[in-house]
């Protein structure tokens, strides 16, 4: 995502910089094709960028925003910073904490990368938010919800409850489908349901990983708001059960387009 989302800038007209330093081969690629000017480290970017896009699997948004610190803090400067993190409101406060003396704008994304499917949308809130959907974004929406640090956050939690969690729904179904031996009958009533589940489950197992904090994030948001966590705490284990399988191996970019739903329900093992 963040390679797309540098690549919607730089279709604007924006200079986009990053680093690759201890990033995968994969990363590495999806810049090139991006092309996002590297830069030798994060003290580098700091110093560079006037805005610092941080889009992090979940479980690593508090030390993103930790190495900023720090790497500000050697270089001496302070770019305005914009978590776009898939993280629960609370840990937005947590990393205000962190990043005390920054600017911080809260922001979220919904939809695939820009690169691969144009129409994302970029929640954004605090009170320097407008700048950041003033950035010259290409293919991507900006949406700004409010002045207040941590509504963007809520947005992407309400949203990825849905999304993700009708995937872990079909998911789960589908595996008890296997092992009770009626799979071809459950597809053909969820076809008629208007469910076309192969690429979906296929597309989140790559990601599953990932996407285990982030429903961890969603429990955080919904017992913050008085709602039983426990929903999405169990929904955190199906994308730790998803992340084991055969299907889980690869990458997005690697699914098949072709791939069916019963090929996806043979590959639903460990």
């Amino acid at each position: 995502m963040g390679a797309g989302l540098g690549w919607a800038l730089r279709e604007g007209g924006d200079d986009v910089v990053t680093t690759l330093d201890g990033r995968s081969a994969r990363t590495a690629e999806l810049v090139r094709q991006a092309g996002l000017r590297v830069l030798p480290d994060l003290d580098a970017v700091v110093t560079a960028a006037t805005v610092i896009l941080v889009v992090t699997p979940p479980q690593a948004a508090l030390d993103a925003a930790r190495d900023i610190a720090a790497a500000a803090a050697r270089t001496g400067t302070q770019p305005l910073v914009a978590d776009l993190n898939a993280i629960a409101p609370s840990t937005v406060e947590d990393i205000g904490a962190v990043l005390a003396g920054f600017d911080l704008v809260d922001g979220a994304i919904s939809g695939a990368p820009p690169t691969a499917r144009p129409g994302a949308r970029i929640y954004l809130s605090g009170p320097r938010a407008a700048e950041v959907a003033g950035l010259a974004w290409r293919h991507v929406t900006p949406v700004v919800v409010g002045d207040r640090i941590g509504t963007a956050s809520a947005v992407k939690m309400c949203t990825a409850s849905v999304y993700k969690g009708v995937t872990g729904i079909l998911t789960q179904a589908l595996r008890a489908a296997a092992h009770y031996g009626v799979v071809d009958h459950v597809l053909a009533d969820l076809e008629q349901g208007g469910y076309q589940p192969a690429r979906p489950i296929a597309m989140a197992a790559t990601k599953a990983w990932r996407f285990v904090e982030e429903m961890r994030q969603i429990a955080l948001t919904q017992g913050a708001a008085g709602l039983p966590p426990e929903l999405f705490e169990a929904m955190a284990v199906v994308y730790a059960e998803l992340a084991k399988t055969v299907l889980a191996q690869g990458d997005p970019e690697t699914v098949d387009p072709a791939l069916t739903a019963t090929d996806v329900v043979s590959r639903l093992h460990s």
